[in-house]
């Protein structure tokens, strides 16, 4: 079940009725009042959660959603007609999985929100083996969730710490923004490469001193530096 949080009765009926003839089941809500009804009785499999709504804005409602233990996890992507890059880092690092600017197609929606499905519901714990991952001072326990830069606990967004893991795994080598996009998100968009490096700017912010390890290559995209 898809939930659609839009106050635009064209767009959550259109985006309602598209989802439901490709497969997904999904229900329409005109603001944060009846999604937080609906979810005392249900929970969703990924919320669309429009930025601009009446009386409580997208952003509280997503920060709602995340400091709940029972919908903390659930997956979120954000519509919203703003598109500039401020936009994006408050939304992205309040927890959400995806950012859609409108006018949106149709088909690009189904298509993001599979891909979030795939890679939220595509997570198990680690079983076997080294769980730990480590790079200068940075220390990721894929166990326990959690990440340190020496002594002090950071707290990341479920997209930046899938990043650091996929940077600190592949140690030294240089990946794509594209390469990034597909493992991180699920999908290849040349249009949307801004998107990782939104999450690199907060993760390193995030990460203080540890930053530094992350390294631009200017043109082609990311590595964790082998040194440190």
């Amino acid at each position: 079940m898809i939930y659609c949080v839009e106050d635009d009765a064209g767009i959550r009926e259109l985006v309602v009725y598209t989802l439901q003839n490709t497969g997904l089941e999904a229900r329409g809500f005109s603001d944060g009042g009846a999604l937080f009804d609906a979810l005392r009785l249900d929970k969703p499999q990924l919320i669309l959660l429009d930025i601009m709504l009446p009386g409580e804005d997208g952003i509280t409602i997503l920060r709602r959603l995340r400091a709940a233990q029972d919908t903390a996890k659930i997956p979120v992507i954000l519509l919203t007609a703003k598109n500039t890059e401020y936009d994006k880092v408050v939304g992205l690092d309040s927890g959400a999985d995806d950012y859609i600017a409108k006018p949106f197609g149709m088909m690009e929606l189904v298509a993001r929100i599979r891909a979030v499905l795939r890679r939220t519901q595509g997570e198990a714990p680690e079983e076997s083996g080294s769980h730990l991952l480590v790079a200068g001072s940075i220390c990721v326990d894929e166990r326990a969730h959690s990440v340190h830069v020496g002594d002090t606990e950071v707290q990341l967004t479920l997209k930046e710490y899938q990043l650091l893991c996929l940077l600190m795994k592949n140690r030294g080598a240089v990946l794509t923004r594209d390469v990034l996009l597909e493992n991180i998100w699920g999908y290849g968009n040349e249009s949307e490469t801004r998107t990782v490096d939104v999450h690199i700017r907060t993760l390193r912010q995030k990460l203080g001193t540890g930053g530094s390890m992350i390294e631009t290559v200017r043109g082609v995209g990311y590595r964790m530096g082998d040194h440190g």
